[in-house]
């Protein structure tokens, strides 16, 4: 193939050189990003002085007294700081024409997934050595750590970082959906393994490097599965755009939201049976209502968020401000969730509905109630359980619905045009 390509005047003679060209292309990629959201001039007036604000307390660390926290953080927290830079995933450098092309000749494709991996392993690595540098004065000064053991922990590091990217690639690559989450779980096991071998062995340079032996063999063992694996290619592109447009994900989380993956069932409510008994229009839009809320990942995530931030601050206040604070923040939860009734009646699929206004309210009547109920009935929980003992147990739940219907039936009255 090297003899076609020079006698046909490609522009690649040679494996080395398509790898090559996509790392160049790769560095350009990641460097115009970073571009739309900063300016050179801008970056290096914050980078120049950062790095010598940064140098100067890295000096100290040094030669000046460490700070009072140094002697009350736990050893286990250095090695578990690495252990979060040991996560991420791996670049291929594979693009979606290869499936035309490059794939026709595996000698090719081979050696650009082996630069691509050995590209992203050296990444690690950098990241693994910065933060090791970091940590360093404080393990040396704060807990005696000797020149030979801070220098099998970093090799344990290393091997450990190596280990750790070619087996979340792995489950990344090979499974979907919550297979997928279940072996990255696995994947990030030896990670936690790392952080308790690097506390029991930190006395023990020997140990430390009989560790680092053995995920050094588990990282060969995960790079040979990996060059082996067939039938993975539109997983290993599909991998290899998510990590490639990592930067651009971080830069966009708060201006755009993430596109939602395209699912053919829902996670909850998969079968879509009718939630109430009745089958009236009112009981079939409210029934649509509520399955429209659970299903939304940004209204769900946010009633999760708001029902644990309230009953963290129902239990911290006084006793005698439980009540009021319940009450108050179950009033403000009926108010945002007429909002969202609101919303959805105002939706053009509902207007083409043959519902009047009544009938919508009633349908918002009788949604609301049912929405509120889990968060008013915890809330209530929280209340009778510190407050009467055993007769709170007997007590929160239907105190709980009761507070819901009434807040969500007095919003209801007031917002909900008949």
């Amino acid at each position: 193939m090297n003899q076609q390509y020079k006698s046909d005047g490609y522009r690649m003679p040679s494996p080395a050189s398509l790898l090559r060209l996509r790392l160049t292309h790769h560095w350009k990629e990641q460097l115009a990003i970073i571009r739309t959201a900063a300016d050179w001039t801008v970056l290096l007036y914050i980078l120049i002085p950062g790095a010598l604000l940064g140098g100067r307390y890295y000096y100290g660390f040094w030669h000046d007294p460490l700070p009072a926290w140094v002697g009350v953080m736990p050893y286990a927290m250095f090695p578990a700081i690495l252990a979060l830079l040991m996560q991420g995933g791996i670049v291929l450098l594979l693009h979606e024409g290869d499936l035309l092309f490059l794939r026709q000749h595996p000698k090719w494709l081979r050696t650009v997934m082996r630069g691509g991996i050995l590209y992203s392993l050296t990444v690690t690595s950098l990241m693994l050595a910065a933060g090791f540098l970091v940590l360093l004065p404080f393990m040396v000064r704060g807990y005696g750590i000797s020149g030979p053991q801070a220098l099998a922990l970093l090799v344990l590091s290393l091997c450990c970082g190596a280990c750790v990217k070619l087996l979340r690639h792995h489950a990344r690559v090979r499974k979907t959906g919550w297979r997928r989450w279940l072996w990255l779980t696995a994947a990030a096991l030896p990670s936690v393994l790392f952080i308790r071998l690097a506390w029991l062995f930190s006395a023990s340079t020997g140990l430390l490097l009989l560790a680092a032996a053995v995920y050094a063999a588990g990282a060969v063992l995960a790079y040979r599965s990996r060059m082996s694996l067939s039938g993975t290619f539109l997983g290993d592109v599909r991998e290899d755009f998510k990590q490639r447009m990592k930067i651009a994900g971080l830069l966009l989380r708060g201006v755009i939201d993430k596109p939602r993956p395209t699912r053919h069932k829902p996670w909850i409510f998969r079968r879509s049976r009718p939630l109430l008994r009745t089958y009236s229009p009112e009981s079939r839009l409210a029934d649509a209502s509520i399955k429209a809320f659970v299903r939304n990942p940004g209204h769900l995530k946010l009633y999760l968020q708001f029902t644990g931030v309230s009953i963290i601050a129902i239990l911290m206040v006084p006793s005698f401000l439980k009540w009021i604070i319940c009450i108050v923040l179950t009033v403000l939860m009926a108010y945002w969730l007429l909002s969202f009734w609101k919303l959805f009646a105002a939706d053009d699929f509902i207007a083409m509905l043959p519902l009047d206004k009544e009938q919508k309210a009633d349908a918002g009547t009788l949604a609301v109630p049912l929405l509120i109920s889990p968060f008013s009935i915890l809330s209530a929980a929280c209340v009778c359980l510190p407050l009467y003992g055993w007769w709170g147990l007997i007590s929160f739940i239907p105190a709980g619905i009761v507070l819901g219907l009434i807040a969500s039936r007095m919003f209801a009255a007031i917002r909900l045009p008949r």
